[in-house]
């Protein structure tokens, strides 16, 4: 899943500086809440059209002259959501992005052990052979359960937030890991790197987390407007 060209490298950077540095080099925050809502909207559009991609035997945009739009608005717009995230009360507060974290690990590794031990029924064989109907309930029943805990120990958000949260860490999560393996097999590769020896790549540790980011950041920017 490798790109040739540095461009997706100088985009990504383009993007962090912009969101990142914003309010501290131009001293406003003018602009910013339309920019970033103009960025979720093209980062989910994208991404729901990894999903549709999952049902079809056909090419992902990455290997098409799509590439480089993909690579914005799959990979590199979602580590900004992960600032957004940790900024949700207009401070950096990390409970909630280490709570999605936990969500996630908690999610990866009970569908692991439930589908290990009681799995049957295959979830998407053709793309993960391993994954199973059993283990994605398992994984989601278990970060139902995390969110209570983490709801209570964080002082973040109501458990009722977290709950919806922990739903949504869990499908989408899932479906980034899905979408990662297709991008591995079409690329007929392993692993998507070599950074973390026996751990696959940085990108097969993250991918869960990082296409559910603008999905979590979308259900914290319409709590803000309900509440």
């Amino acid at each position: 899943m490798q790109l040739k060209s540095n461009i997706p490298y100088v985009i990504f950077t383009i993007i962090y500086l912009i969101f990142g540095y914003w309010n501290l080099v131009l001293n406003t925050k003018t602009g910013l809440d339309e920019a970033t809502q103009i960025l979720i909207v093209l980062t989910i559009f994208v991404e729901l059209f990894l999903i549709k991609d999952l049902f079809s035997d056909k090419i992902t945009p990455l290997f098409s002259s799509r590439r480089f739009i993909l690579t914005t608005f799959y990979l590199s717009s979602s580590f900004v959501f992960l600032i957004l995230i940790a900024n949700y009360y207009k401070v950096f507060n990390s409970n909630i992005l280490l709570g999605a974290f936990i969500l996630v690990w908690v999610n990866d590794s009970f569908a692991y052990l439930v589908g290990k031990n009681f799995g049957k029924q295959k979830l998407f064989e053709k793309i993960s052979p391993k994954k199973t109907v059993e283990g994605f309930l398992g994984g989601l029943l278990f970060s139902c359960i995390a969110s209570y805990f983490i709801a209570t120990f964080t002082n973040t958000l109501t458990f009722t937030n977290w709950l919806f949260l922990s739903i949504i860490v869990s499908v989408f999560g899932t479906l980034g890991d899905l979408i990662e393996s297709k991008f591995k097999r079409q690329a007929r590769v392993k692993d998507s790197g070599n950074i973390m020896p026996g751990h696959g790549g940085l990108l097969d540790r993250l991918d869960s987390i990082i296409f559910a980011a603008p999905f979590i950041y979308l259900f914290l920017r319409i709590l803000q407007y309900v509440s």
